[in-house]
């Protein structure tokens, strides 16, 4: 049985923009499409009285209608795409964290309904990025990035630790857009000379952590560019703080691709000050991709 690409949908403009960038990545994928809508409307419906029997609450009307709305509106961009919606009644993060168990990913807009457009990444989209099973992604961004109209997909490669299931993910959605793959590994040195070092022995110090962080890249990179040997794939070696230099990257770029340890007690958020910062500003839509240890 395939796996589903999952989409959160609320009816928001955000929503709308996340519904259309999943369609096109089911077609890439040959995926079916599963689009919900979660919502808690026996909460504050379930208490009152129903004097017609055959009278439904109108919490679930509504939330049928927003999860046939955004099927239709998939089926109209894409009819080849399987897509099929369903309403929850349950808590929206619950509900797409269990969907994340069966999913080949969950996708959702950078905010929900009633949250300003200017504002940061939503709740709850942060929330499932953070402890979703699968892959998140979420649609930000620039219409020529969420359009795919750069072939380049930027990955972020942080520890090691967490970097095979990303950068795994990164081919597989280069060779799916016919993309090359941009890999980066940002480091820093000392801003200023320990007292008495030498400006060699400075400049020795500056080499080898620039060293390091090419060790690194081969590391993460090695391997899964020779499975996926018909990617183009660039490694960029680059002094700078790694969130500042992602998002610069990302204003030219269809996807950026960061990890995210997963712990087997699920304590936490378990996400990096990077993942943070590249959720709420990136220029592009973000894959959070989790390493389980």
């Amino acid at each position: 049985m395939s796996l589903s690409l999952v989409v959160g949908v609320d009816g928001s403009e955000s929503c709308l923009q996340a519904v259309d960038w999943a369609v096109d990545e089911a077609a890439r994928h040959g995926l079916p499409l599963r689009l919900v809508y979660a919502s808690r409307w026996e909460r504050y419906e379930g208490g009152l009285p129903f004097f017609d029997s055959g009278r439904r609450p109108s919490g679930e009307i509504l939330a049928e209608r927003i999860a046939a709305s955004a099927t239709e509106r998939a089926t109209l961009r894409n009819p080849d795409v399987n897509a099929c919606g369903e309403a929850l009644a349950e808590d929206t993060v619950t509900a797409l964290l269990a969907e994340s168990r069966e999913a080949f990913a969950v996708v959702t807009g950078s905010h929900g309904r009633g949250e300003l457009a200017g504002s940061l990444l939503g709740s709850v989209s942060l929330t499932v990025a953070a402890r979703a099973v699968c892959p998140v992604i979420v649609v930000r961004g620039g219409e020529q990035n969420r359009e795919g109209a750069f072939g380049r997909v930027v990955l972020a490669v942080g520890d090691p630790a967490e970097g095979s299931a990303a950068a795994r993910f990164a081919f597989r959605e280069a060779r799916a857009r016919n993309a090359e793959v941009q890999a980066v590994r940002t480091w820093l040195c000392p801003a200023e000379r320990h007292a008495g070092q030498t400006l060699f022995a400075h400049e020795a110090t500056t080499l080898l952590y620039e060293e390091e962080a090419t060790s690194i890249l081969d590391e993460v990179l090695d391997q899964v560019e020779r499975q996926h040997h018909e990617t183009t794939c660039h490694r960029d070696v680059v002094e700078g703080r790694a969130h500042r230099v992602l998002l610069d990257m990302s204003e030219r770029a269809d996807l950026l691709v960061v990890g995210a340890l997963r712990r087997p007690d699920h304590t936490g958020l378990q996400l990096g000050r990077v993942s943070h910062a590249v959720l709420h500003h990136c220029a592009c839509p973000v894959a959070v991709v989790p390493e389980h240890l």
